[in-house]
């Protein structure tokens, strides 16, 4: 099987991406445009059934009975033809070599599972118990199923997929538009020193609504595979720089730690990654996960920006320089009060550098300005 042919390989679960991770890859190796999904097809076409093992180790080895020891190159062709075997079928880990055709899978039957066909409850346990995805094609229900440690999911149509997606993509689009607005109207709001904690919660709260919203679209992109290839384009498209801009919001705003409450950038990050959907859509909640109180008095107090977020749009600046201009000056207000010569002060920034920075705020208030009042 050709390299372009064949995607990445699902290892075992319970590395650093863990059972979501092995799931994602998983998907990706079962995509249209795929060998093994061609092969998966004709076998579904064939009326046939089959269970696949993508992996084998000592413990896989242990379980098969019976059967033909192969070590063939894999081929979709080949797969369709051994699974007539009525038995089954072992891949490498790589998914290159077809490694045992025919056998009988036994594995431990006390292992729990809500499976009731014979093939399914087998895939279930053989997942559970090594570690490796299985494939379970059902002869009777016409549909292939991927289990992967615990979990099952039934391969779609591609049409069926893009259908979802693109009704996420179009909501994915209204919600950028929205963070585009709110994230102008925070400009400007810092500009003039007229930022609140409500301000920025409203930001944050955009900026996380359209990140699940991408996830989720991207999970529609590996399952598709190539047929995938238009949606990844336009959902790079319109989530660029929002990982990064969210961020930055964190670091301009996150509360300097304090004898009660005290929290740095990545717990801020993590704790808004953690609330769940009904709690994003309460402003307090997510002014909490911030690191402020959320009262309603909180949400109304002023707050100040380090700089962080409008540094990053000046071009050409370096992320170093960034930080020794918000470490030197304190705060956005000063920043923009600073003069070429007080810019130059701050190690490693030139007079030309200097200028750039200076240039470049002045551009960006009076934008941000014009965005907001005209």
């Amino acid at each position: 099987m050709a390299a372009n042919d064949r995607a990445a390989a699902p290892g075992k679960s319970g590395g650093s991406s863990g059972a979501d991770g092995l799931m994602r890859a998983s998907l990706s190796a079962v995509a249209p445009g795929t060998a093994l999904r061609d092969g998966l097809e004709r076998v579904l076409r064939g009326n046939t059934g089959g269970l696949i093992v993508l992996g084998s180790d000592k413990t896989v080895e242990s379980m098969c009975t019976g059967g033909f020891v192969l070590d063939v190159e894999f081929t979709a062709t080949r797969l369709r033809e051994l699974c007539k075997l009525d038995g089954g079928i072992v891949i490498s880990s790589d998914l290159s070599k077809i490694l045992r055709a025919g056998v009988q899978l036994v594995p431990d039957p006390t292992i729990p599972t809500e499976e009731t066909g014979t093939r399914h409850r087998t895939a279930d346990r053989v997942s559970k118990q090594v570690g490796f995805p299985v494939v379970s094609v059902s002869q009777s229900m016409r549909l292939i199923a991927l289990y992967v440690d615990g979990q099952r999911r039934v391969l779609e149509d591609s049409a069926a997929i893009l259908s979802r997606a693109n009704q996420a993509l179009a909501t994915l689009e209204r919600y950028k538009l929205r963070l585009d607005e709110v994230a102008g109207t925070l400009s400007a709001l810092e500009i003039e020193d007229l930022v609140t904690v409500r301000d920025v919660s409203a930001v944050a709260q955009r900026l996380e609504m359209v990140r699940r919203i991408a996830t989720e679209i991207a999970e529609y992109v590996v399952e598709l595979g190539t047929d995938g290839r238009l949606l990844a384009l336009q959902l790079d498209e319109l989530i660029a720089g929002v990982e990064p801009e969210r961020e930055l919001v964190v670091r301009d705003y996150v509360p300097e730690p304090t004898a009660k409450r005290s929290r740095t950038v990545d717990e801020a990050l993590l704790e808004l990654d953690k609330l769940s959907h009904a709690e994003l859509l309460e402003l307090s909640t997510v002014a909490r996960a911030l690191g402020y109180s959320g009262s309603p008095e909180t949400l109304d107090s002023a707050v100040s920006p380090r700089g962080f977020r409008l540094l990053a749009k000046v071009p050409r600046l370096p992320r170093a320089i960034i930080d020794r201009l918000v470490e030197h000056f304190g705060g956005l207000q000063k920043l923009l009060a600073a003069s070429v010569d007080d810019l130059q002060t701050v190690d490693g920034v030139g007079e030309a550098r200097a200028r750039s920075v200076r240039e470049g705020l002045s551009r960006l208030a009076e934008s941000s300005i014009l965005e907001r009042y005209v």
